[in-house]
């Protein structure tokens, strides 16, 4: 099971996300939820890093399927609507999956 944990404010909007653990909706390598998962979790991160001039900070662990993100000062609009693509990416994955391989919450920070 992902479990993914998006942190925000109400004045800021998104500024932080945790996703951590392993679908197994299939064997490693083929595991398609996993992958969508990753593609958009990883893209979100390197499209912050290359489109904008935010400073973040980003935690990995493989094995454990980590991923920690957060901004330092807050998310500029081009940060904000990046995460808000992530979360909708996010939702439809969930809806289609329900939470058999994925659970998504939000926390008020």
């Amino acid at each position: 099971m992902v479990n993914i944990t998006i942190y925000g404010n109400s004045g800021q909007g998104y500024t932080a996300f945790e996703c951590m653990g392993h679908a197994g909706y299939a064997e490693a390598g083929e595991d398609i939820v996993c992958a969508a998962i990753s593609v958009l979790v990883i893209n979100t991160v390197n499209s912050i890093e290359q489109f904008t001039g935010d400073k973040f900070d980003l935690v990995q662990d493989q094995e454990s399927g980590l991923i920690g993100f957060s901004l330092q000062n807050g998310a500029s609009q081009e940060s904000l609507l990046l995460m808000r693509s992530l979360v909708l990416g996010l939702q439809g994955i969930q809806a289609n999956y329900k939470n058999d391989y994925m659970t998504l919450t939000f926390k008020e920070v």
